[in-house]
């Protein structure tokens, strides 16, 4: 069987980039990416992007972006799954190379959200629930998030302060990483204290609104070697997988349940031929907290209900057993949302090479998971060191 090896990662910060249009972020990411690489030219480009159209007016994002950086008249496409956007791009990229068809992709995953105004972005990105079920109900993506949360608290006895753990352990990660938005770590109280949004959803159980770009570029073993990349760049992505559930929550057949992530992660898991106790760190989709307690146990690294008791007894940090968030994640580094996938990937290349401002030790097998809607669209990469 074919592999297929990132040989090159680049990111823009994730902030709120006034003077940059949403082409300026993704070509930097990517020049970044192909300098990494060592190369001038590429085959092939694949955007992960949410929401380009309302936010920024833009659409047509492969032919923008390609013309913008000079790729010449290479196939491009943007590929659209939600906040997954990210995560399905890498991994189209990824069968392009594995197919044959291709054998130096681009993937690039970006998003401009600051330009719009919050009532606008909190509509927009309800874009991801159910038209007429949900977001035609007065339902935001916060509110969905929030019923969500105060189930799985009354289900398995958790606090609030529980779930707060989990984002005191994104910033506490983010603080050391360069390219977040917030680079400061923060007390438990700080999140309790932080106003209400959608009870029991508070400020600091969020990710924010931001913009961002990350890149990798993605090839065969052998063609990594014809173009001279040195093998301490390479990471394999051994294994993928993705799935859909409901887009709604009422046709869910166990709103505590990720099944979606589930699924996808037993065909990740499979591909790569690994189990959850051989990942050394997980980079989860923590735009929520509750999300990130549920994650855990789709993943199967925790049994139904404990998610959030592996925050509280602190099995989530860098040196603990199943580190999480190891830059800082959504919640810290920023969730611009068609681009978190792909920072995912760069972020957990760079823990795989060792060069990672926070790093996991002696780091060999990596997760990325990437969750669109609220758990209907979902990605799995499992990637190794080479």
């Amino acid at each position: 069987m074919k592999k297929a090896v990132i040989i090159g990662a680049g990111m823009t910060p994730v902030g709120e980039h006034w003077k940059l249009a949403l082409r300026d972020l993704a070509v930097e990411a990517v020049f970044n990416a192909m300098d990494d690489a060592g190369i001038d030219k590429v085959y092939s480009l694949y955007v992960g992007n949410m929401i380009s159209g309302p936010f920024v007016e833009q659409e047509n994002l492969g032919s923008l972006i390609a013309d913008w950086a000079g790729l010449g008249n290479i196939p491009a496409v943007k590929i659209e799954a939600a906040c997954a956007s990210g995560g399905a791009a890498v991994q189209e990229g990824v069968k392009a190379v594995l197919s044959g068809l291709e054998d130096v992709v681009a993937v690039v995953g970006v998003e401009k959200m600051t330009d719009a105004w919050p009532n606008d972005a909190t509509r927009y990105l309800a874009y991801a629930a159910d038209a007429e079920w949900e977001l035609f109900h007065g339902a935001s993506f916060v509110a969905l998030n929030a019923l969500v949360m105060r189930y799985y608290m009354k289900t398995h006895g958790y606090t609030e302060e529980d779930l707060a753990l989990f984002a005191v352990n994104a910033h506490t990660n983010g603080a050391k990483n360069p390219y977040a938005m917030f680079k400061r770590s923060i007390k438990l109280e700080t999140v309790l204290k932080s106003p209400y949004i959608a009870d029991p959803l508070k400020l600091f159980d969020a990710s924010p609104v931001c913009d961002g770009a990350a890149a990798v570029i993605i090839t065969t073993p052998e063609k990594a070697k014809e173009l001279g990349v040195p093998k301490e760049k390479w990471v394999e992505v051994a294994g993928m997988g993705r799935a859909i559930d409901t887009i709604n929550l009422a046709n869910r057949e166990d709103l505590l349940t990720l099944k979606a992530a589930k699924i996808a992660a037993e065909r990740a898991y499979k591909m790569a031929g690994v189990e959850p106790k051989d990942i050394d760190f997980f980079e989860i989709h923590d735009a929520f907290t509750i999300m990130a307690a549920l994650s855990l146990e789709a993943l199967g690294v925790a049994k139904k209900g404990d998610g959030a008791k592996l925050a509280r007894e602190g099995q989530i940090a860098i040196d603990a057993d199943y580190p999480i968030q190891t830059m800082g994640g959504l919640k810290a580094r920023g969730h611009p949302v068609g681009a978190t996938g792909v920072y995912q990937t760069v972020e957990a290349v760079l823990q795989l090479r060792g060069e990672a401002p926070n790093q996991v030790p002696n780091a060999e097998v990596g997760l990325t998971q990437n969750i669109g809607g609220t758990g209907s669209n979902i990605t799995v990469t499992v990637l190794r060191r080479v």
